[in-house]
């Protein structure tokens, strides 16, 4: 795995697509796609742009996509249809009410976890640990 470069100035990826583990990105692609419409609707080329700006490297369409489709589904996502400038329409996906309140959840969950499990790693070994 390669160590990604964050400018600490926005966050975003300076060097080359980090090499996460593939594990790690299925755990947080939904909370990170949800992220993402958190400003307004969006359609899913913008929205892999977006990821791969935050610095969680390439997102094929083939994992987004069925994403967002479940995602509408659960009731997570609302869809709209609209007309591309000079090209075809675009899916647009927004965040309803329940996806709001979902990715809240996760954000409060996952600041836990991460804050449990750096706890973990950064903690001295207790001895009676064989």
């Amino acid at each position: 795995m390669t160590t990604p470069k964050i400018d600490s100035g926005n966050g975003a990826s300076t060097g080359q697509d980090p090499d996460w583990p593939s594990d790690w990105l299925r755990a947080t692609l939904g909370m990170c796609a949800l992220k993402s419409l958190e400003a307004g609707p969006s359609y899913g080329y913008a929205i892999i742009t977006a990821l791969e700006k935050s610095g969680l490297g390439s997102i094929k369409g083939g994992t987004l996509y069925p994403l967002l489709t479940r995602f509408e589904t659960a009731g997570l996502l609302a869809t709209e249809w609209r007309a591309g400038d000079g090209g075809p329409g675009r899916k647009y996906f927004a965040l309803t009410q329940a996806g709001r309140t979902a990715l809240a959840e996760q954000r409060t969950a996952w600041t836990l976890f991460t804050q449990t499990t750096n706890n973990h790693l950064n903690s001295g070994t207790r001895e009676d640990t064989p």
